[in-house]
């Protein structure tokens, strides 16, 4: 998907850029509103089919909500409507992991860089010599999961539930019919997992840990919360909301650079060329980006385009980025 096509120049003169805080609350409020009432109409991608309980979501669910380093927030649409977390959850576990056993080991038990092939690809394992992909596709993320401390899946479950909540501010629930539904056609990250663990590359048992990562990924949440998650990204660790460190600044930085890298999948490369922010999306219609210093967005909406992305999160992802000064590659035009 070509984003940019869709944005002819703004002749306006008006452009903000990454530095210092987000513009006056008034500006932001109504360039929030803009960007909903502009793309609150296209009907391009469909519903995500990985599960069958994805395809049933309302597919014109539309929020948007971008929350401060400060706490404060911008909201428009279904920002209260739960929906399943998926692979929005994977930076906040890789983030959690990093803190307990530090970004090295994960490095050189999970990897780190992009492989340039879908997100949930078998062959990617094979074609890397050393066995690992990225914290941010399935293969890698099942990686991260296995290395969550605890000597029983359920003490690893505890870790990933309270640190999740912890990154949320609240308690998340986790949507049985989803995980049911998930549990019931997962066999391809099944099989990712016997893969990894028979190159020594999973550190847990593969079963369990799918059925980790399969819970993980159906954690219910609202553009709401997602927003303060990502803004605790933005602030060096630190919950807006309840003032909380939940990591280190050192692994903000970390965890960002891997978004910045893989979190859009195969089209990550796009991403940033056109919008210049680390970003995770989830065929549950969630993407987030952080801007660091400024603040997180969350945008929701299930219409997915053939990478996975949700299409109108991208949108707005693009209308917002520049208008609010969250790209990080602007800078002001130096005096001639």
């Amino acid at each position: 998907m070509n984003i940019a096509a869709n944005f002819p120049p703004d002749g306006s003169g008006v452009t903000f850029v990454s530095t210092g805080r987000l513009p006056m609350s008034e500006m932001v409020q109504a360039l929030v509103d803009e960007a909903h009432a502009r793309f609150k109409d296209n009907e391009e991608g469909k519903n995500a089919s990985h599960y069958p309980a994805l395809a049933l979501v309302p597919s014109d669910l539309f929020g948007i909500c971008i929350t401060g380093v400060g706490g404060q927030e911008f909201v428009a649409g279904d920002v209260d409507t739960d929906f399943t977390i998926m692979s929005v959850a994977k930076p906040f576990t890789l983030a959690l992991v990093c803190e307990v056993l530090g970004a090295d080991e994960v490095r050189h038990k999970v990897g780190l860089n992009p492989t340039g092939l879908p997100f949930n690809s078998i062959k990617a394992i094979e074609l890397h010599p050393n066995r690992m992909t990225n914290p941010m596709v399935n293969p890698g993320a099942l990686a991260t999961v296995s290395l969550v401390p605890g000597q029983t899946a359920e003490d690893k479950w505890r870790f990933i539930h309270e640190g999740l909540s912890r990154f949320a501010g609240r308690t998340l629930a986790v949507n049985e019919e989803m995980y049911a539904s998930a549990t019931a056609s997962n066999s391809r990250n099944r099989g990712i997992s016997r893969i990894l663990y028979d190159y020594g590359r999973l550190y847990f048992d593969p079963e369990e840990t799918t059925d980790l990562y399969t819970r993980q990924s159906s954690l219910d949440v609202t553009a709401h919360d997602l927003g303060l998650m990502a803004a605790t990204l933005a602030n060096g660790g630190v919950n807006p909301h309840t003032q909380e460190r939940i990591i280190g600044p050192d692994h903000c930085q970390h965890v960002l650079a891997v978004m910045a890298m893989s979190g859009m999948y195969d089209a990550s490369g796009d991403w940033l060329f056109d919008i210049g922010l680390p970003a995770k999306s989830g065929v549950g219609g969630g993407i987030i980006t952080v801007a660091p210093g400024k603040g997180g967005m969350c945008t929701f909406a299930p219409r997915l385009d053939a990478a996975g992305n949700s299409v109108k999160g991208q949108l707005v992802a693009h209308f917002l980025s520049s208008r609010l000064g969250m790209n990080l590659f602007a800078s002001a035009a130096a005096a001639a």
